[in-house]
């Protein structure tokens, strides 16, 4: 069956070959993806943007902003003294010379109130949108055209990535050993290599997937099997550390330290941890939208990983009760330590199904057992950062151990003793941070919270640099806009009269956006859209679609656009794909 596969695929190649013009190097080692979309999907979006317009959104989407947006964690330091620090580190990884390409977030005629300068007086800038000075932009640049050391005859060395791990990149992260798919032979430490993209393509079930078994030996030639799938998909030039062997033998660890990129964004991977939070503009202002006030109850219903609870925190002077739910325990582990990390006390973080979130009046509430559990959390929380101090030695650890034994009158076990030891030289693991396992939650009754943060999980179509969309059809983007309705049904609920919810998605889909305004505002009566603030987006989208089946979806009615944030990631804002709704919840009785 292997053999037979390998015969069919190696005819395929030699008749792509005998048909397929020679090539100039130029064109095959550069970057020029095209986004692939379904052609029902794709039809539904000319419809919504026209022809030209989405031509110019889709060309967009697979490049990233050509800055990248810092937020200052101002509980905890300012923007002058972060600004000061992230120089410092820019001198240091001498990126200061790449940052001379776009510059960064221009004013655009749809937008009320854009940025009042751009990135022309440094590597980084204050925004200057009013509120919102505590955001810094830092310029990148791109795109760069890279000389491959292409020679006729002897291809340059090449390394091939999964496309989330050339996004990633994109984005200025190095190649880590697990986005590796294939390499050529011979490669040893210490090489140049090309590194180029492995985009999914449709499987004869039908699925998609990159078609490649991980270690591929690549050939640089017409005669590889994949030689035309990455034409025009290199996205920079990077040194091995590690041999060929190495790279599909090692579990983790960088497998490739680029040094010459398409785009170059500088990375913050651990830098100024708690001090700052690199995060997306649109989302920034989202929670801007939501006017969080101190001593509010506010929940955040799909919160991980944190960054716009942990930013309605600060807005709130980190006073009030923030509630960030998520039905993965482990995203909502990323919450507690990403709060742990900015010094925030008013976020209380719950294991919780936001299709679950509305608890009956008849229940009981778990009072003291909440309360024995948060005591349990709060010693362990002094525990695990107490041991991240003065134990330099296995004698300190068995001493302290042992002391602690004599002090509880508890038998702990040699396996007990061996992992308070290891906890104590290595300080607490990342699930120890903030006494391990996130709290499971029943629910909150009707009317309890004062504002609501939605920002639901969605097609993601909005997302920078993107460089596959072909999974997404018709159905799929309906059955997202459906668990979006279902979403906020609970949202309503659960916010008091005279309250807020905000609607978010990080998708340029209509269904997703307008339509889901559309819904709320016909079945909820008592609901209306509200301004927001600060208004940097364009209007929303006017009219409806009707599609082939006899569907009519509605998205809003003339005046109402003006009410709504749209993000479009090719304006020259040059942010992701981004929607914000903002409603203002009247009496329920009407």
């Amino acid at each position: 069956m292997k053999k037979a596969r390998d015969l069919n695929l190696l005819l395929k190649t030699t008749r792509r070959i005998s048909s397929t013009p020679k090539m100039d190097p130029s064109d095959r080692y550069c970057f020029s993806p095209i986004l692939r979309w379904n052609p029902e999907v794709e039809n539904y979006f000319i419809k919504a943007y026209g022809a030209d317009h989405f031509s110019v959104i889709s060309k967009a989407l697979t490049r990233p902003s050509s800055y990248s947006c810092v937020r200052v964690n101002t509980l905890k330091s300012t923007s002058d003294a972060v600004i000061e620090k992230l120089l410092k580190i820019i001198k240091e990884k001498g990126f200061d010379g790449d940052c001379h390409g776009k510059e960064g977030p221009e004013p655009d005629e749809n937008v009320g109130s854009p940025p009042e300068e751009s990135l022309k007086k440094g590597p980084i800038v204050k925004c200057h949108i009013p509120g919102l000075d505590y955001v810094l932009f830092v310029k990148g640049s791109g795109p760069h055209v890279i000389d491959y050391g292409y020679v006729p005859g002897a291809p340059p060395k090449e390394v091939i990535v999964s496309r989330k791990c050339a996004e990633a990149v994109l984005r200025g992260a190095q190649v880590f050993v697990p986005g590796v798919l294939a390499c050529s032979a011979h490669v040893e430490k210490g090489d140049t290599v090309a590194v180029s993209v492995a985009i999914e393509q449709r499987n004869p079930n039908g699925g998609w997937a990159s078609g490649m078994t991980r270690g591929t030996v690549l050939q640089g030639l017409q005669t590889d099997p994949y030689y035309f799938e990455r034409n025009g998909l290199y996205i920079g030039q990077g040194t091995t550390t590690m041999s060929r062997a190495g790279l599909f033998r090692a579990s983790e660890g960088i497998a490739v330290d680029m040094n010459d990129r398409v785009f170059r964004l500088p990375s913050f991977y651990d830098v100024l941890e708690g001090e700052i939070f690199l995060q997306n503009l649109p989302s920034i202002v989202a929670a801007h939208a939501l006017d969080p006030q101190k001593g509010e109850r506010i929940l955040d219903m799909c919160a991980a990983p944190g960054g716009k609870t942990t930013a309605i925190a600060i807005l709130m002077k980190d006073e009030g009760e923030l509630v960030a739910i998520d039905r993965s325990h482990n995203k909502a582990q990323v919450i507690q330590k990403l709060a742990f990390e900015m010094s925030l006390t008013c976020i209380t973080t719950y294991k919780l199904d936001a299709l679950k979130a509305i608890r009956q009046r008849n229940e009981t509430d778990d009072i003291n057992t909440n309360q024995s559990s948060n005591s349990l959390r709060f010693d362990d929380e002094k525990a695990s950062s107490s041991t991240t101090e003065g134990f330099n030695s296995d004698k300190t650890c068995k001493d302290n151990v042992s002391n602690a034994i004599e002090d509880g009158g508890t038998y702990v076990s040699k396996a007990d003793i061996r992992k308070a030891m290891r906890r104590m030289r290595n300080g607490p693991g990342r699930n120890q941070c903030l006494g391990g396992r996130v709290e499971n939650s029943k629910g909150f009754y009707p009317d309890s919270f004062d504002r609501v943060l939605l920002d639901a999980p969605c097609s993601a179509l909005g997302l920078r640099p993107r460089l596959f969309v072909g999974e997404e059809t018709i159905d799929s983007l309906k059955r997202h806009a459906t668990y979006q309705r279902r979403m906020f049904d609970q949202a309503v609920k659960l916010v008091r009269p005279g309250g807020v919810i905000v609607y978010s998605t990080c998708t340029i889909n209509p269904g997703e956006n307008e339509a889901v305004v559309r819904y709320a505002l016909n079945t909820y009566k008592f609901l209306s859209l509200a301004s927001q603030n600060p208004r940097i987006g364009g209007p929303g989208l006017v009219g409806s679609c009707e599609f082939p089946d006899g569907r009519t979806e509605e998205w809003l009615r003339p005046g109402e656009e003006n009410f709504v944030q749209r993000f479009d990631p090719s304006s020259s804002l040059d942010t992701i794909g981004f929607f914000i709704a903002k409603f203002s919840v009247g009496s329920k009785d009407v």
